[in-house]
């Protein structure tokens, strides 16, 4: 009796998705669709995203290309760091989006 609940216990935990999290990805979201905030829709094609720019890479695979999410928040953050040549706006350095919205903007891109 134990080991089944114990395995019930190990199978739940699996699965379990702290709501906290899950709105965390949310928020993420709805930032990164937002024409007043994110507005990556602009330049970035998006899964779900509708009337998306072509000038940036597609937002795919985000984990494959940045395995490392400290190296997404700075791309965000100042993308003319990384390239001096980008046309990125430097969301962070220029006060358009705070660390916590690109961190929640960089919790929604590794969903992709």
């Amino acid at each position: 009796m134990l080991k089944k609940v114990r395995n019930l216990l190990i199978i739940f935990l699996m699965f379990y998705v702290p709501s906290s999290y899950s709105d965390v990805i949310d928020e993420g979201k709805k930032l990164t669709f937002e024409r007043k905030k994110g507005n990556c829709l602009a330049c970035h094609m998006i899964e779900d995203g509708e009337l998306a720019g072509n000038n940036g890479p597609p937002l795919i695979a985000m984990k494959a290309r940045f395995p490392n999410k400290q190296d997404l928040f700075n791309q965000i953050w100042d993308a003319t760091e990384k390239n001096p040549n980008s046309f990125m706006p430097p969301f962070g350095k220029h006060g358009i989006l705070t660390k916590k919205e690109i961190n929640k903007i960089v919790e929604y891109l590794y969903t992709l």
